[in-house]
């Protein structure tokens, strides 16, 4: 059995992932994946529940499992609780506690699906690029991090095993798609930068069938946006993948639409990028389409069931075709897009 705790969270959290668990359920009656599930608190429900985000059950429950899919974290109900126990707090310490170093967040413009994207369609075509984001260093965990009255500091540091390991998960993943891979910095004027480029370039002698090229994030910003397709692989760090990530759900048309994983030494996670959208929650229009896709990315990188994750994707790629969410123009509800999903899925 593959034991999977699930992480509803706040706000739409809980609906997508209801969705998501159906498709991985029926994903198991059609392919025998073996999956037991256990519901955990996180975020701001755990904070009403046990004071605090990452409460000590959950993580016990994450680190006996063999996956976490979780939903959607936070609000504007927790935004005035000490910085320290804020939702988001819970989620940067579950990444650590796992050692989740790679964040890994594709943005693809499905065949056929060209027209929910901003851009225009001949600069959507054929979109497929998938973000490496380095996780658990960088300038969000840098020491020393403070702020007074006069000013505030934060410290952006990386060290050699960092940088390495996550330009391997990089590599890996570019040698296995078109093999390109674009390391994204600036180290023109930081010198982080320097050293993050210097260091992914000792890594490529490892791989010498992938290309490497190099970019500075402020370019690398406006050529994600004018030829996103000239693009494979991208690995960069915290911040900047952060940013970069989010710039990416421009292309496919919806935040709505991108799934993650973060995977390093512990247990596996994996998440719409989306947030909690408090606004909607409870009314059933939230689309489910990154956390049923996100199921997908579970069953390849969890339970190296890659055919099982390309089954789900299909059947999402049909289900986004006839049956739309109102973020993508159409009128269908929650449950009625995860039905459409779950139809194709069954052929």
């Amino acid at each position: 059995m593959h034991k999977i705790a699930v992480l509803p969270g706040d706000g739409i959290g809980p609906e997508v992932t209801d969705a998501a668990l159906e498709v991985l359920k029926k994903a198991d009656e059609l392919y025998g994946l073996g999956l037991e599930f256990e519901q955990f608190e996180f975020g701001g429900a755990a904070i009403d529940a046990y004071g605090e985000p990452y409460p000590e059950p959950t993580r016990k429950g994450v680190a006996a499992a063999d996956a976490v899919l979780l939903g959607a974290i936070g609000g504007p109900k927790w935004d005035d609780v000490p910085r320290e126990i804020r939702a988001e707090t819970g989620l940067l310490a579950l990444r650590k506690d796992q050692g989740l170093f790679a964040n890994l967040r594709p943005a693809r413009v499905l065949e056929g699906l060209e027209e929910l994207s901003p851009l225009k369609p001949e600069i959507a075509r054929g979109v497929d690029v998938l973000i490496v984001r380095e996780l658990t260093g960088g300038i969000y965990f840098g020491q020393p991090r403070g702020m007074s009255e006069a000013e505030a500091w934060n410290t952006l540091r990386y060290s050699r095993p960092e940088v390495e390991r996550v330009a391997r998960v990089a590599f890996e993943a570019a040698a296995k798609r078109r093999k390109k891979l674009t390391s994204v910095e600036k180290a023109n004027v930081l010198e982080v930068g320097e050293f993050w480029r210097k260091t992914v370039l000792e890594v490529a002698a490892e791989y010498p069938q992938v290309e490497l090229e190099h970019q500075y994030v402020d370019a690398m910003a406006m050529h994600l946006i004018t030829h996103p397709a000239d693009f494979d692989v991208v690995v960069t760090s915290n911040i900047f993948g952060d940013i970069l990530s989010d710039l990416a759900s421009v292309l496919p048309g919806s935040l709505g639409l991108l799934p993650s994983a973060s995977l390093g030494d512990g247990t596996p996670l994996f998440e719409p990028v989306h947030g909690s959208a408090p606004d909607i929650a409870g009314k059933g229009l939230a689309n489910p389409t990154a956390a049923i896709l996100s199921a997908a990315m579970l069953a390849t990188y969890a339970l190296n069931r890659p055919e099982v994750g390309a089954a789900i994707e299909r059947a999402t790629a049909a289900a986004l075709k006839t049956t739309r969410t109102r973020d993508l123009g159409g009128n269908a509800g929650t449950a009625e897009f995860t039905n459409a999903v779950l139809e194709a899925l069954s052929g």
